[in-house]
Protein backbone atom coordinates (compact mmCIF):
# COMPACT_ATOMS: atom_id res chain seq x y z
CA UNK A 1 0.00 0.00 0.00
CA UNK A 2 0.67 3.68 -0.77
CA UNK A 3 0.37 6.52 1.07
CA UNK A 4 -2.43 7.83 -0.92
CA UNK A 5 -4.42 4.06 -0.44
CA UNK A 6 -6.88 3.64 1.98
CA UNK A 7 -6.01 1.91 4.92
CA UNK A 8 -7.37 -0.87 6.81
CA UNK A 9 -9.13 0.34 9.73
CA UNK A 10 -9.83 -3.31 11.07
CA UNK A 11 -8.02 -3.93 14.39
CA UNK A 12 -5.80 -6.70 14.34
CA UNK A 13 -6.73 -8.22 17.58
CA UNK A 14 -9.92 -9.07 16.35
CA UNK A 15 -10.00 -12.07 13.39
CA UNK A 16 -11.78 -10.89 10.42
CA UNK A 17 -14.17 -12.47 8.44
CA UNK A 18 -12.86 -12.79 5.60
CA UNK A 19 -13.47 -15.07 2.70
CA UNK A 20 -10.25 -17.18 2.33
CA UNK A 21 -9.31 -17.04 5.82
CA UNK A 22 -5.50 -18.96 5.75
CA UNK A 23 -4.12 -18.19 2.48
CA UNK A 24 -0.98 -20.34 1.30
CA UNK A 25 0.72 -19.75 -2.48
CA UNK A 26 1.85 -23.31 -3.32
CA UNK A 27 4.02 -24.23 -6.73
CA UNK A 28 5.10 -27.86 -6.24
CA UNK A 29 8.59 -27.00 -4.65
CA UNK A 30 9.27 -28.06 -1.18
CA UNK A 31 9.74 -24.74 -0.06
CA UNK A 32 5.17 -23.96 -0.94
CA UNK A 33 5.13 -28.03 0.93
CA UNK A 34 6.45 -26.89 4.18
CA UNK A 35 4.57 -23.18 3.89
CA UNK A 36 1.39 -25.67 3.45
CA UNK A 37 1.97 -27.31 5.74
CA UNK A 38 2.66 -24.56 8.23
CA UNK A 39 -0.75 -23.22 6.89
CA UNK A 40 -2.85 -26.02 7.60
CA UNK A 41 -1.36 -26.23 11.14
CA UNK A 42 -2.69 -22.22 11.36
CA UNK A 43 -5.95 -22.83 9.76
CA UNK A 44 -6.00 -25.52 12.51
CA UNK A 45 -5.00 -23.75 15.41
CA UNK A 46 -7.71 -20.94 14.49
CA UNK A 47 -10.59 -22.56 13.02
CA UNK A 48 -10.08 -20.85 9.74
CA UNK A 49 -10.74 -22.54 6.22
CA UNK A 50 -7.56 -23.05 4.05
CA UNK A 51 -7.26 -21.59 0.83
CA UNK A 52 -4.36 -23.04 -1.29
CA UNK A 53 -3.45 -20.97 -4.46
CA UNK A 54 -1.24 -21.57 -7.62
CA UNK A 55 -1.08 -18.94 -10.47
CA UNK A 56 0.36 -19.47 -13.81
CA UNK A 57 1.76 -17.57 -16.95
CA UNK A 58 1.49 -17.96 -20.83
CA UNK A 59 4.72 -18.87 -21.69
CA UNK A 60 7.06 -16.91 -23.32
CA UNK A 61 6.43 -18.23 -26.70
CA UNK A 62 2.83 -17.38 -26.51
CA UNK A 63 3.36 -13.94 -26.64
CA UNK A 64 5.56 -14.14 -29.81
CA UNK A 65 3.62 -16.59 -31.79
CA UNK A 66 0.51 -13.46 -31.24
CA UNK A 67 3.20 -11.32 -32.77
CA UNK A 68 4.10 -13.33 -35.72
CA UNK A 69 -0.02 -13.52 -36.37
CA UNK A 70 -1.00 -17.58 -35.50
CA UNK A 71 -3.70 -18.34 -33.18
CA UNK A 72 -4.07 -17.87 -29.55
CA UNK A 73 -2.76 -20.96 -27.54
CA UNK A 74 -4.81 -23.17 -25.69
CA UNK A 75 -4.18 -23.04 -21.88
CA UNK A 76 -5.75 -26.11 -20.90
CA UNK A 77 -3.09 -28.20 -20.67
CA UNK A 78 -0.55 -25.51 -19.37
CA UNK A 79 -3.73 -24.90 -16.80
CA UNK A 80 -4.07 -28.61 -15.92
CA UNK A 81 -0.18 -29.04 -15.37
CA UNK A 82 -1.17 -26.49 -12.68
CA UNK A 83 -4.02 -28.22 -11.15
CA UNK A 84 -1.41 -31.50 -11.01
CA UNK A 85 0.66 -29.63 -8.83
CA UNK A 86 -1.39 -28.41 -6.54
CA UNK A 87 -3.41 -31.72 -6.00
CA UNK A 88 0.04 -33.02 -5.21
CA UNK A 89 0.60 -30.30 -2.58
CA UNK A 90 -3.52 -30.99 -1.51
CA UNK A 91 -2.33 -34.85 -0.83
CA UNK A 92 0.34 -34.15 1.31
CA UNK A 93 -1.79 -32.80 3.39
CA UNK A 94 -3.65 -35.47 4.50
CA UNK A 95 -6.87 -34.74 6.14
CA UNK A 96 -7.74 -31.55 8.06
CA UNK A 97 -10.56 -30.46 10.63
CA UNK A 98 -11.19 -27.01 8.16
CA UNK A 99 -12.70 -25.94 5.11
CA UNK A 100 -9.90 -26.98 2.32
CA UNK A 101 -10.24 -25.01 -0.98
CA UNK A 102 -7.62 -25.06 -3.73
CA UNK A 103 -7.79 -22.57 -6.85
CA UNK A 104 -5.69 -22.36 -9.90
CA UNK A 105 -5.15 -18.45 -10.93
CA UNK A 106 -3.69 -17.35 -14.00
CA UNK A 107 -1.91 -14.14 -13.08
CA UNK A 108 1.56 -13.30 -11.88
CA UNK A 109 1.62 -15.27 -8.51
CA UNK A 110 2.44 -12.05 -6.46
CA UNK A 111 -0.27 -10.21 -8.05
CA UNK A 112 -2.54 -12.43 -7.10
CA UNK A 113 -1.71 -13.75 -3.92
CA UNK A 114 -2.08 -9.90 -2.88
CA UNK A 115 -5.52 -9.85 -4.08
CA UNK A 116 -5.87 -12.76 -2.28
CA UNK A 117 -5.08 -11.05 0.95
CA UNK A 118 -7.79 -8.68 0.84
CA UNK A 119 -9.90 -11.04 2.03
CA UNK A 120 -7.62 -13.03 3.88
CA UNK A 121 -7.03 -13.26 7.53
CA UNK A 122 -2.99 -14.80 7.25
CA UNK A 123 -1.40 -14.95 3.93
CA UNK A 124 1.77 -17.56 3.85
CA UNK A 125 4.15 -18.38 1.49
CA UNK A 126 7.73 -20.34 1.36
CA UNK A 127 10.77 -18.69 0.84
CA UNK A 128 14.04 -19.89 -1.09
CA UNK A 129 11.90 -21.67 -3.50
CA UNK A 130 13.13 -22.59 -6.40
CA UNK A 131 11.41 -24.78 -9.01
CA UNK A 132 7.92 -25.49 -9.30
CA UNK A 133 5.54 -24.65 -12.09
CA UNK A 134 7.56 -22.97 -14.57
CA UNK A 135 10.21 -22.53 -12.51
CA UNK A 136 8.47 -20.28 -10.28
CA UNK A 137 11.51 -18.51 -7.85
CA UNK A 138 8.31 -18.79 -4.71
CA UNK A 139 11.30 -16.81 -2.66
CA UNK A 140 11.37 -13.91 -5.08
CA UNK A 141 7.26 -13.80 -4.62
CA UNK A 142 7.58 -14.38 -0.74
CA UNK A 143 9.96 -11.31 -0.39
CA UNK A 144 7.80 -9.20 -2.73
CA UNK A 145 4.34 -9.83 -0.91
CA UNK A 146 4.61 -8.07 2.72
CA UNK A 147 5.35 -4.66 0.72
CA UNK A 148 2.16 -5.23 -0.82
CA UNK A 149 -0.67 -7.43 1.31
CA UNK A 150 -3.27 -5.92 3.23
CA UNK A 151 -2.76 -8.68 5.99
CA UNK A 152 -0.36 -10.16 7.44
CA UNK A 153 2.30 -12.33 5.78
CA UNK A 154 3.76 -15.74 7.24
CA UNK A 155 7.05 -16.24 5.39
CA UNK A 156 8.06 -20.12 6.00
CA UNK A 157 11.73 -21.30 5.49
CA UNK A 158 12.44 -24.84 3.73
CA UNK A 159 12.00 -27.86 6.17
CA UNK A 160 9.35 -25.66 8.51
CA UNK A 161 6.75 -28.40 9.14
CA UNK A 162 6.82 -28.12 12.60
CA UNK A 163 5.38 -25.11 15.00
CA UNK A 164 7.69 -24.60 17.47
CA UNK A 165 5.16 -25.70 19.89
CA UNK A 166 7.45 -26.72 23.35
CA UNK A 167 6.26 -25.07 26.34
CA UNK A 168 7.60 -22.15 26.96
CA UNK A 169 8.98 -21.35 23.06
CA UNK A 170 8.51 -17.78 22.77
CA UNK A 171 6.72 -15.60 20.01
CA UNK A 172 9.11 -12.57 19.47
CA UNK A 173 8.71 -9.17 18.13
CA UNK A 174 11.61 -6.27 17.61
CA UNK A 175 10.14 -3.22 18.20
CA UNK A 176 11.55 0.30 16.98
CA UNK A 177 9.51 3.31 18.56
CA UNK A 178 7.74 4.09 15.85
CA UNK A 179 3.64 3.14 15.78
CA UNK A 180 4.25 0.68 13.07
CA UNK A 181 6.27 -0.96 15.67
CA UNK A 182 3.06 -1.07 18.50
CA UNK A 183 1.04 -2.02 15.93
CA UNK A 184 3.53 -5.05 15.14
CA UNK A 185 3.64 -5.89 19.30
CA UNK A 186 -0.26 -5.95 19.06
CA UNK A 187 -0.46 -8.76 16.17
CA UNK A 188 2.79 -10.43 18.10
CA UNK A 189 1.01 -10.78 21.79
CA UNK A 190 -2.21 -11.89 19.47
CA UNK A 191 -0.13 -14.95 17.89
CA UNK A 192 1.04 -15.57 21.69
CA UNK A 193 -2.15 -15.42 22.76
CA UNK A 194 -3.30 -17.84 19.94
CA UNK A 195 -0.34 -20.58 20.88
CA UNK A 196 -0.71 -20.19 24.69
CA UNK A 197 2.86 -19.19 24.21
CA UNK A 198 4.69 -16.55 26.18
CA UNK A 199 5.80 -12.92 24.12
CA UNK A 200 9.81 -11.48 24.23
CA UNK A 201 9.55 -7.94 23.11
CA UNK A 202 12.94 -6.84 21.44
CA UNK A 203 14.24 -3.28 21.02
CA UNK A 204 18.05 -3.98 19.30
CA UNK A 205 20.40 -0.82 20.34
CA UNK A 206 22.88 -0.20 17.80
CA UNK A 207 26.58 0.47 20.09
CA UNK A 208 26.29 3.71 21.33
CA UNK A 209 29.61 4.91 21.23
CA UNK A 210 28.56 5.28 17.16
CA UNK A 211 24.79 6.24 18.10
CA UNK A 212 25.83 9.26 19.83
CA UNK A 213 28.73 10.50 18.09
CA UNK A 214 27.64 13.53 16.71
CA UNK A 215 25.95 14.24 19.94
CA UNK A 216 27.72 16.99 22.73
CA UNK A 217 29.91 15.02 25.04
CA UNK A 218 27.32 15.98 27.77
CA UNK A 219 25.56 13.25 26.66
CA UNK A 220 25.03 10.53 29.30
CA UNK A 221 25.24 7.14 27.77
CA UNK A 222 23.77 5.23 30.81
CA UNK A 223 20.66 7.82 31.01
CA UNK A 224 20.34 6.97 26.97
CA UNK A 225 19.61 3.72 28.13
CA UNK A 226 17.70 3.95 31.59
CA UNK A 227 15.41 6.16 29.18
CA UNK A 228 14.71 3.51 26.62
CA UNK A 229 14.50 0.64 29.15
CA UNK A 230 11.65 3.04 31.03
CA UNK A 231 9.88 3.33 27.67
CA UNK A 232 10.06 -0.22 26.91
CA UNK A 233 8.58 -1.55 30.49
CA UNK A 234 5.80 1.53 29.92
CA UNK A 235 4.75 -0.06 26.86
CA UNK A 236 4.51 -3.75 27.66
CA UNK A 237 2.34 -2.41 30.55
CA UNK A 238 0.47 -1.28 27.70
CA UNK A 239 0.15 -4.64 26.14
CA UNK A 240 -0.16 -6.39 29.15
CA UNK A 241 -3.57 -4.12 29.88
CA UNK A 242 -4.67 -5.89 26.82
CA UNK A 243 -3.38 -8.57 26.93
CA UNK A 244 -3.51 -9.58 31.05
CA UNK A 245 -3.09 -13.12 30.66
CA UNK A 246 -0.29 -13.20 28.61
CA UNK A 247 3.17 -13.75 30.08
CA UNK A 248 5.70 -10.79 28.51
CA UNK A 249 9.00 -10.06 28.71
CA UNK A 250 10.43 -7.33 27.23
CA UNK A 251 14.89 -6.94 26.67
CA UNK A 252 17.11 -4.34 24.69
CA UNK A 253 19.68 -6.17 22.96
CA UNK A 254 23.07 -4.72 21.61
CA UNK A 255 23.27 -4.98 18.05
CA UNK A 256 21.87 -3.83 14.32
CA UNK A 257 18.33 -4.99 14.43
CA UNK A 258 18.46 -7.63 11.41
CA UNK A 259 20.91 -9.46 12.82
CA UNK A 260 19.70 -8.87 16.47
CA UNK A 261 16.08 -10.27 14.85
CA UNK A 262 17.80 -13.14 12.67
CA UNK A 263 19.15 -13.92 16.20
CA UNK A 264 16.69 -14.45 18.39
CA UNK A 265 14.81 -16.38 15.77
CA UNK A 266 16.53 -19.37 16.36
CA UNK A 267 15.32 -19.77 19.76
CA UNK A 268 11.67 -18.42 18.47
CA UNK A 269 8.36 -20.01 18.02
CA UNK A 270 7.67 -16.99 15.89
CA UNK A 271 9.42 -14.21 15.08
CA UNK A 272 7.16 -10.73 14.23
CA UNK A 273 8.13 -7.64 12.89
CA UNK A 274 6.80 -4.79 10.87
CA UNK A 275 6.84 -3.21 7.87
CA UNK A 276 7.21 0.68 7.07
CA UNK A 277 8.01 1.84 10.17
CA UNK A 278 10.22 5.08 10.75
CA UNK A 279 11.93 3.92 13.80
CA UNK A 280 11.40 5.94 16.58
CA UNK A 281 14.17 6.12 20.02
CA UNK A 282 16.80 3.68 17.91
CA UNK A 283 16.39 5.09 14.20
CA UNK A 284 15.69 2.22 12.56
CA UNK A 285 14.03 1.50 9.35
CA UNK A 286 11.63 -1.29 10.79
CA UNK A 287 10.40 -2.26 6.82
CA UNK A 288 14.03 -2.53 5.42
CA UNK A 289 14.76 -4.81 8.59
CA UNK A 290 11.76 -6.95 7.84
CA UNK A 291 13.30 -7.78 4.32
CA UNK A 292 16.54 -8.82 6.00
CA UNK A 293 15.06 -10.82 8.68
CA UNK A 294 12.91 -12.49 5.97
CA UNK A 295 15.81 -13.49 3.99
CA UNK A 296 18.25 -14.93 6.90
CA UNK A 297 15.86 -16.21 9.56
CA UNK A 298 15.81 -19.91 11.10
CA UNK A 299 11.91 -20.18 11.90
CA UNK A 300 8.70 -18.51 10.27
CA UNK A 301 8.35 -14.92 10.42
CA UNK A 302 5.36 -12.89 10.31
CA UNK A 303 5.65 -9.73 8.78
CA UNK A 304 2.91 -7.50 10.02
CA UNK A 305 1.27 -4.24 7.64
CA UNK A 306 0.20 -1.15 8.91
CA UNK A 307 -3.39 -1.77 10.01
CA UNK A 308 -5.22 0.98 12.08
CA UNK A 309 -6.11 0.06 15.76
CA UNK A 310 -7.93 1.73 18.27
CA UNK A 311 -5.58 0.36 20.70
CA UNK A 312 -3.19 2.61 19.89
CA UNK A 313 -4.92 5.90 21.46
CA UNK A 314 -4.71 3.94 24.69
CA UNK A 315 -1.24 4.08 24.60
CA UNK A 316 -0.50 7.46 26.53
CA UNK A 317 -2.52 5.95 29.47
CA UNK A 318 0.91 4.05 30.20
CA UNK A 319 3.71 6.58 30.06
CA UNK A 320 5.73 7.97 27.17
CA UNK A 321 5.88 6.36 24.15
CA UNK A 322 8.86 4.54 22.51
CA UNK A 323 9.58 7.25 20.15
Amino acid sequence: MTGSQEQDNTPTHVDRATTHGIVVGVDGSEQSVSAAKWAAREAELRGLPLTLVTAYTMPVFAASALEAGYGVPDDTLIRDGAMQVLQGVVNQLGSLQVPLVHRVEMGDAAGVLVDYSAEANLLVAGTRGRGGFFGRLLGSVASALPAHAKCPVAIIPKGEHSTRAAAGVPVIVGVDGSEQGRVAALAAALEAEVRQAPLRVVIAMPPISGAVAWLPATVDEQSMVAEMREKLEAGVQWLRSEFPSLQISADIVDGVPVDVMVNESRTARLTVVGTRGHGGFTGALLGSTSQGVISHAHGPVLVVPYLKDSRLAHRASFGPTFS
